[in-house]
């Protein structure tokens, strides 16, 4: 089986043109306590990349883990969705007893 076919589909052509480079950048991460989480990421050794409010309705934080091209952001009216709904989000570590310690 190709990378471009799924189990019970037949293989789609893919153009063979070059394509834009496309980055995933942000992933947001609805939290229901802003700073807690910005105490757990910090305590994580994740880089702070940004802290910013406008008034008391709006405030994003954005963090960067060590070595990724991908951050993640949360905060107060960011996104309508509920604490705690993201799923399908997986951190890849070289090695995971380092990263749990």
């Amino acid at each position: 089986m190709s990378s471009t076919q799924a189990r019970g589909e037949t293989a789609i052509e893919t153009p063979r043109a070059r394509t834009v480079d496309m980055k995933l950048e942000v992933i947001v991460i609805p939290v229901s306590d802003v700073d807690r989480a910005k105490r757990f990421y910090g305590g994580l050794g994740w880089r702070l990349d940004a802290d910013f409010a406008a008034g008391d309705d709006f405030r994003v934080i954005q963090f960067t883990p060590p070595g990724s091209g991908c951050s993640v952001i949360f905060g107060k009216n960011v996104t309508a969705a509920a604490p705690g709904s993201a799923q399908g989000l997986y951190l890849i570590v070289s090695d995971i007893e380092a990263a749990r310690d």
